[in-house]
């Protein structure tokens, strides 16, 4: 059966036609027809999108978000711009050498905050390393904030002795309008 278009020459169709059909031939190999090469494909290691997104659906992973917390929790679903939407989610906190965990349950995720998201081994899920003890939410987070707050002061001492030096501290230019 011919396939022709309707609004091309029909001796131009029947041309097209006859050059399909000897390309055809030559696509023939010895054992039998040969597919002709698709597209070039990428390694699943090339992509760079949130398309990589779709092997960590519905699998526990860890998620380290700008703000510097840490959440683990099941992938249920994400979108092209790397919106990230997890279930079961519980927040992580450290302090010292203690550890505590906030329940958050469906917890969703603006895409540019991802810090870094990884894959937890569930083999290994329940062995809590030695140099690390749980403790109660009230006592982590207490510690949590006065280191913190000693870190701030820190880092201020050093924003003024490199002012001194004649550097100018990370944020702290003038916004001119």
């Amino acid at each position: 059966m011919e396939r022709l278009p309707l609004n091309d020459n029909p001796a131009q169709a029947q041309q097209q036609q006859q050059q399909q059909q000897s390309s055809q031939q030559s696509v023939l190999g010895p054992s039998g027809p040969m597919h002709p090469p698709g597209p070039p494909q990428l390694p699943p290691q090339m992509f760079t999108t949130a398309a990589q997104l779709l092997d960590l659906t519905d699998k526990k992973l860890v998620l380290v978000l700008r703000d510097g917390r840490k959440l683990i929790g099941v992938l249920r679903s994400w979108d092209q711009f790397a919106n990230l939407v997890f279930q079961d989610t519980v927040e992580r906190i450290y302090a010292g050498k203690l550890y505590a965990d906030v329940p958050r349950g469906i917890f969703v995720v603006r895409g540019e905050n991802v810090l870094l998201l990884g894959e937890v081994d569930l083999d290994r899920e329940d062995e809590i390393p030695t140099s690390v003890t749980r403790a109660p939410f009230e006592e982590v987070f207490e510690l949590k904030k006065k280191e913190d707050s000693q870190r701030k002061r820190g880092d201020k001492k050093r924003y003024t002795e490199l002012q001194a030096l004649g550097f100018e501290p990370e944020h702290s230019g003038e916004i001119l309008f």
